[in-house]
């Protein structure tokens, strides 16, 4: 029997996510997509491909079976993502789903946690380990020995080299590439198409061939 899901909130990572779980139910009935819930009463009613946004967290109470996919992040508030996932209440580790799109490939020892999304042609390799409340655009390469930390966004077509650490809260922007063996702290931006071939500080924002930090992170 289908699995009831709700979506949150109503940005690009959800409707992003609506494709990869209409994919997945083309092959396996496994979700029953509910519809999505957004804080911002302007969007209620407003629809993605035919599924509605039912209302804001409440709705949460009227389907307590319901599963949540919690996607917030985008470059301008990527480190709020812990608070807003976290706005939604105590929700049980269990009430999260893990949503991997069909063509994802991964290693039988690498870990997934919960509340992550993984799209399209995404390539985990040997040994990695990525954390909870992720989101991985397509197309990215996570190469072995990785560890990507909680609460990440990771752009499409990223290519992570062997042995990287990706700390907590970082946003990795799409198109970048990183050096084995390196280290990005945590709550860092990495711009698109950058090249990073050196360890990263925590809180910065760096970007460039080859990335360079350009500033501290604005909270």
């Amino acid at each position: 029997m289908p699995k009831k899901l709700i979506i949150f909130p109503f940005g690009g990572n959800a409707k992003e996510a609506l494709m990869s779980i209409f994919d997945i139910n083309s092959i396996r009935s496994e979700w029953d997509i509910l519809g999505f819930i957004d804080e911002d009463g302007s969007l209620q009613g407003k629809d993605c491909c035919g599924v509605k946004v039912l209302g804001g967290r409440e709705i949460l109470k009227k389907f307590p079976e319901a599963q949540v996919l919690a996607v917030p992040g985008n470059p301008d508030n990527y480190l709020k993502r812990a608070d807003i996932i976290q706005g939604l209440g105590a929700l049980r580790s269990e009430t999260f789903a893990q949503i991997i799109h069909p063509s994802v490939k991964i290693s039988p020892d690498s870990k997934i946690g919960l509340n992550t999304l993984l799209m399209a042609n995404i390539v985990v390799s040997a040994s990695v380990n990525i954390g909870s409340h992720c989101v991985i655009l397509p197309n990215t390469v996570i190469s072995h020995d990785s560890r990507i930390g909680d609460y990440c966004c990771i752009g499409s077509n990223v290519t992570i080299s062997g042995s990287v650490i990706i700390g907590d809260n970082c946003y990795i922007g799409s198109g970048s590439r990183l050096r084995d063996n390196i280290r990005v702290g945590k709550r860092s931006m990495i711009g698109i198409g950058s090249n990073v071939v050196s360890d990263i500080d925590e809180g910065v924002v760096a970007a460039g061939n080859p990335a360079r930090i350009m500033r501290k992170v604005r909270p």
